[in-house]
């Protein structure tokens, strides 16, 4: 574009050009008609479409964009077409214009702004005051000095102009102090002390930074925006309630005050009597003005490092009699239906939530300073009504609130808060329901609320788990303060919920059995409020003896009594339902391990009501021809045998002294026909625990008896039998009973069986499957994984349990680790269609179907995961059925493996020291692991990396490399290979494909590639420091210095961050820039390494980048690419040379950008220097098809909180500043 193209600031357009430019509004008009007629045929659309991107590259797009623009006589589309042809030329072709076409684009913009008009439809005003922004990030400040003084001008004009005004001060405080902006990282805090400088008075200003560098002025006027803000809202509701276009232009000031109050200087809002104008529109008729308003306030209270004047000035005004009315008042009205909502008025409910969470954190920190005026009690009382509300999301951020006041040092023994701990108890009672167990058409009213709330079930869960969470703590809160009262009522409580369970329920029924049923849900609600109490008063008792407080045992004497008493009289209960029935015995456990610990008459009861209700189980198990009833019995008859495990776990030395009637009963239950040989294991590991961990036992004894319990399963690992069954696969197959498998799929034909749930066994098959069942229980592996778990559970090293668990366990890991690898290697290759040699042509894609998992995944399956396994059940006599118990079968030995694996890493030494195990163990958990399936690989990832965690620094060496590498390369091959299926499925998919498989799939796919991630970002990344003392050499250390280790990580990480995973990638980005600093060194050994990221991974990165499905992460891919050049432009010429290969690369250009990469700064910065040099190769956003995203509407960083998995650090106010590292830090 000629400098001509851009002259006479736009005013001479007659003549020929005039002609021409009609010529060209006719086609554009036409191109446009087009593009939106549904009429219109693909092809006809798109030759419009790249009709109007052919005018976008012409030198006089931007003339012809005024022209369009600025002739109001054109329809809105056309002139907003216009207005693109400017913002292409400003945002792509800014660097390359001269002073003198920079300042006619600039002076066409004022011009526009200047020339609005209230009738111009809002996108097109939106879309100027957009243009002016653009043209201020990239020249204000610089050549751009009157742009406050225009801004100002065009405020004393038409109430639609001081919309625009608003609206460019919005924008530019978001790009400066909030959303990413890569034009404004660009320049620094240049454009931020601009920002500063306007919206501030100037009185304030010289206060608070009476030496900053006044030599270049940008303001115009002393009153600054704030000011002038605040008046335009008093005006407004002194004046003009009444009138529309106002209206609108006020809440236009708010939404701009509400993106300033977070970084702006705190006394700059309260000498321009902002909070005043914000609360006096809290008391407005419109809507949407509330809204804002109390989103500002929001924005105002969530920021740290309030001084007491600020206090004083900004948050106590908030707590006055009358204005803590108003809200009350408010919230009132905000309060909706959850069967009739108006979305409105609920969001402005949540918002009002936030805020009112906001300021009650200032009752913990600055209560010192608390005026008389303010309204403490009835305060409270507003956060509690809030807490009442239906609607969990509106609620849960006063219960975190509730939680801080309750442990406060400084309120939370106060009149007003003690007042209200009895409703908050009883809030906290009824919300400890599993809402999420309740059915999707449940019409609770907290369940409607959440399903509009949060779309997805993960989210929700995560949601559910907070909110119980906090429910609990505020129950532990209160008890603490009240321990006998608060307890005693509880349990009272509780009892009338016994007593009244089934009340409008129908009795338990095996037939229609639920384990989510109301009566079940309601007692584990109740003894959830009882647990929590139960740490609240262990909290109480420590603190009191750490006070060495004489006078505790007058409540805990009493109070352990009645706690005792109660738990005799709830197990004296009988209860049919065997879900609730495991809630009972989970309570009492939780009793001997908190209150009561150390009982013994206790502890022996419990022990002796948990075995009498295993007995009964197991004489009811199978009574009922009824699935989901009959798998919660054995569910909870396993869950018996755990909780006498936990016993003898924490009560050794109480369950000691009646041993012998212990001993007797179990080895009586254990002689029954009906129990099998896994729970028979299950029962003799209690005696196990006993022995080993209990103090008054004389060593030898001790010694000699757990070789006994041990002795059986030893036996079989022993024997000569097993090692020659797996010496081979055939011997394999006979070990687990599946010998005649393939000769029997033959004789059936199953090939020709197209739905093998409907094909019923013969008596061969039903054989077949029996013989599998009976052969699990043949295999060592369950019994060693029972003994071998069990005695280093809880264990420390360095104690006396772990002592006997090593020398007892040391002395048989020879024997049991080559037939366990042996099995590992077997159990793979199972998956091989090579090893299915006795099949015939046409049944070789068999094994694939019968190796084929079944699983259920939430929110993609359909009906609920009870039916799926119902479903499983009914075709337990099928082929299908068969082919289950043959995956069963398989995973069985696979997983309890990789425990047993695990387990063994416990022992330390024991297992790291053994000679040559490393390459015989990597071979038998990956040589044949490519046959997996996705599901099945999952479970390695789960067990094999534990085992590196472990491995002391001494046996790194041997040990660590050959797991590394065979890890990764089956991994990497694995996942990449997935990967490419799916998306070369995706890309051939039609419309009678099975989604809900391809979505299956592509979920696990998921699951396992951010598994994996997730492991090389924990060997990585630096831990953080725990200490001033020095650590001895990390794992990561020891990998980064081990190039043959590195190198298959490094190569996962590199393909990893072209899959199509958002997360995954981004974690990648993570992990490799904290590796870049350590192969800056100039060493041989370093060289390669740097050399392949600053060439593949730099590729990758690229390549990603331009990815249009990586929009989202696009920063931290930016961030990687300017790490490398940064850390290794100045050592090696392969990024310089692969940036300037890529098309529209300049060498002026890419010198320019690595010279201010190796510059120091921020890396903001830094990513925002890639993302401009790379601006035309980047993916396209939906931001930049033309749709701007709206703040303010989304989750606040509050409710993003609440969805996560953790709530760290949430407590308290203190928090870091805004980005900006502090206003003040601006102008050092």
């Amino acid at each position: 574009m000629n400098s001509s193209d851009l002259t006479s600031n736009g005013g001479d357009h007659s003549g020929a050009h005039q002609a021409d430019t009609s010529y060209t509004d006719t086609q554009i008009l036409r191109a446009l008609e087009l593009i939106y007629d549904p009429r219109s045929s693909n092809e006809h659309r798109q030759d419009a479409s790249q009709y109007l991107e052919q005018i976008k590259a012409q030198d006089q797009a931007p003339n012809h964009g005024y022209i369009l623009a600025a002739n109001r006589s054109h329809p809105p589309v056309i002139r907003h077409y216009g207005l693109s042809l400017l913002e292409d030329a400003i945002r792509h072709r800014w660097p390359g214009y001269t002073p003198k076409q920079s300042l006619a684009l600039r002076e066409w913009v004022v011009k526009l702004a200047q020339g609005i008009a209230q009738e111009d439809p809002v996108f097109i005003r939106n879309k100027i005051a957009q243009l002016w922004v653009e043209i201020a990030t990239r020249s204000w400040v610089l050549d751009w000095m009157d742009m406050d003084e225009l801004l100002v001008g065009l405020w004393a004009g038409s109430v639609c102009q001081k919309e625009l005004v608003l609206e460019v001060l919005e924008t530019l405080s978001e790009n400066c102090f909030g959303k990413e902006d890569t034009t404004t990282a660009l320049r620094g805090t240049e454009l931020g002390k601009a920002c500063v400088e306007i919206f501030t008075p100037a009185e304030i200003m010289v206060r608070h930074f009476p030496k900053r560098d006044t030599s270049i002025n940008v303001r115009f006027g002393g009153e600054g925006w704030l000011f002038r803000i605040s008046a335009l809202l008093r005006w407004y509701s002194q004046e003009e309630q009444n009138n529309p276009e106002l209206q609108a232009c006020a809440v236009k000031a708010l939404s701009t005050l509400k993106s300033v109050v977070y970084w702006i200087i705190l006394r700059a809002i309260a000498t321009t009597n902002c909070i005043q104008r914000i609360f006096e529109c809290l008391t407005m008729s419109n809507q949407a003005m509330q809204l804002v308003a109390v989103e500002a306030l929001c924005a105002l209270y969530i920021r740290p490092s309030y001084t007491d004047d600020d206090v004083q000035d900004l948050v106590w005004p908030l707590l006055k009699h009358e204005t803590v009315n108003t809200l009350k008042t408010l919230y009132q009205w905000s309060i909706v239906d959850a069967n009739d909502m108006d979305e409105e008025k609920y969001l402005l409910c949540k918002k009002l939530s936030e805020m009112v969470h906001n300021v009650g954190q200032f009752l913990d920190t600055e209560l010192d300073v608390i005026p008389q005026e303010a309204d403490l009690p009835n305060f409270l009382d507003l956060s509690l009504r809030i807490a009442q509300n239906e609607s969990l999301h509106v609620s849960i951020a006063v219960l975190h609130l509730w939680i801080q006041l309750l442990d406060s040092d400084s309120i939370g023994d106060s009149p007003p808060v003690m007042s209200l701990i009895g409703p908050l108890l009883e809030i906290c009672s009824q919300r400890l329901l599993r809402y999420e167990a309740l059915p999707e058409d449940s019409n609770v009213p907290a369940i409607l609320f959440l399903k509009g709330d949060i779309d997805t079930i993960p989210e929700r869960h995560a949601f559910l788990g907070n909110y119980a969470r906090f429910c609990k703590d505020i129950v532990n809160c209160i008890v603490q303060k009240q321990p006998l009262d608060a307890i005693v009522h509880i349990l009272d409580q509780t009892d009338q919920v016994l007593h009244h369970l089934y009340d409008g329920e129908p009795p338990m029924n095996a037939q229609t059995y639920s384990k989510t049923s109301i009566p079940a849900l309601k007692l584990d609600a109740q003894f959830s409020v009882i647990e929590a109490s139960l740490l609240g008063y262990s909290r109480w008792r420590a603190v009191r003896r750490a006070k060495k407080d004489d006078t505790m045992t007058a409540v805990t004497g009493p109070l352990n009594q009645k706690i005792q008493q109660w738990c005799f009289r709830l197990m004296e209960l009988r209860f049919e339902d065997p879900t609730i029935l495991q809630r009972v015995i989970n309570l009492t456990v939780e009793f001997v391990e908190s209150t009561l610990k150390g009982n013994g008459e206790f502890v022996i009861q419990v022990f002796h009501f948990i075995f009498d209700m295993m007995k009964i189980l197991g004489g009811i198990r199978g009574q009922f021809h009824a699935f989901v009833y009959n798998e919660a019995v054995v569910e909870c008859r396993r869950y018996c045998g755990q909780q006498l495990q936990r016993l003898a776990l924490r009560e050794a030395d109480q369950l000691m002294t009646a041993y012998g009637g212990i001993e007797a009963t179990i080895g009586h239950y254990c002689q029954s026909a009906d129990v099998d040989q896994q729970e028979r294991d299950r029962c003799i590991s209690v005696l196990f625990v006993i022995v080993q961990r209990a103090a008054n036992i004389n060593q030898q004894k001790r010694e000699a008896r757990l070789e006994e319990f041990i002795a059986d399963a030893i036996h079989m690992w022993q024997d000569p039998a097993l090692s020659a069954s797996l010496s081979t696969f055939a011997g394999f197959c006979d070990l687990l009973g599946l010998s005649n498998l393939q000769n029997y799929f033959v004789k059936r034909k199953v090939n020709q069986i197209e739905d093998w749930a409907a094909a019923p066994l013969d008596d061969e098959g039903k054989v077949l499957r029996f013989q599998m069942e009976d052969a699990r229980d043949n295999l060592p592996l369950r019994a060693t994984k029972t003994f071998l778990g069990i005695s280093v559970e809880r264990t420390e090293p360095g104690t006396p349990p772990y002592q006997v668990a090593n020398a007892l366990w040391s002395k048989y890991l020879p024997i049991i680790l080559p037939n366990l690898l042996q099995l590992i290697s077997l159990a793979h290759s199972f998956s091989d269609p090579a090893s299915w040699s006795e099949l015939p042509l046409e049944l070789r894609g068999i094994p694939a179907r019968v190796l084929r998992d079944r699983y259920w995944q939430v929110g993609i399956s359909s009906g609920s995961r009870d039916d799926f396994y119902s479903q499983i059940e009914e075709t337990k006599l099928t082929m299908e059925g068969l082919a289950s118990t043959i995956r069963y079968s398989l995973r069985m030995v696979r997983e309890t493996s990789y425990r047993l694996l695990y387990t063994m890493s416990l022992l330390g030494n024991t297992l790291y020291d053994y000679q040559g195990l490393p390459e015989p163990l990597s071979r038998a958990v990956f040589g044949n692991a490519s046959f997996l399936t996705i599901h099945q690989s999952g479970t390695i990832l789960a067990g094999i990396p534990p085992i590196i965690y472990s491995c002391p620094p001494h046996a790194r060496a041997h040990f660590v490399p050959p797991l590394l590498i065979a890890m990764f390369e089956f991994l990497d091959q694995k996942i990449s290979t997935e990967w490419n299926r799916i998306e070369q499925r995706k890309a051939a998919s039609g419309p009678d494909d099975d989604l809900v498989e391809e979505m299956k799939d592509e979920a696990i796919l998921r699951q396992l590639t951010n598994t994996c991630v997730s492991f090389v970002v924990r060997l990585l990344e630096p831990d953080a420091p725990t200490s001033s003392q020095p650590s001895p050499s990390s794992l990561r250390d020891f990998i980064l210095a081990t190039p043959q280790a590195l190198q298959p990580l490094i190569l996962f990480c590199t393909h990893a961050l072209r899959m199509h995973d958002s997360r995954a990638c981004g974690l990648i980005t993570r992990a490799l820039r904290s590796i870049l600093p350590a192969f800056t060194d100039p060493s041989a050994a370093a060289a390669p390494v740097r050399e392949y990221l600053a060439s593949d991974v730099l590729k990758a990165c690229i390549e990603s980048l331009h990815d249009p499905y990586f929009v989202d992460i696009q920063s931290d891919l930016a961030l990687l690419i300017a790490g490398i050049l940064a850390a290794y432009a100045k050592q090696t010429d392969t990024p310089r040379l692969i940036l300037l290969s890529l098309p529209g690369m300049t060498i002026q250009g890419v010198d320019a950008a690595l010279g201010k990469l190796v510059e120091k700064g921020d890396s903001k910065r830094r990513g925002a220097v890639v993302l401009r040099l790379l601006e035309g190769l980047r993916g396209v956003s939906v931001s930049e098809m033309g749709k701007r995203p709206r703040e303010g509407r989304g989750r606040s960083e509050l409710e993003k909180r609440f969805v996560q998995g953790s709530v760290e650090g949430l407590k308290g106010r203190k928090g870091s500043s805004p980005d900006l590292g502090g206003v003040a830090d601006m102008f050092a």
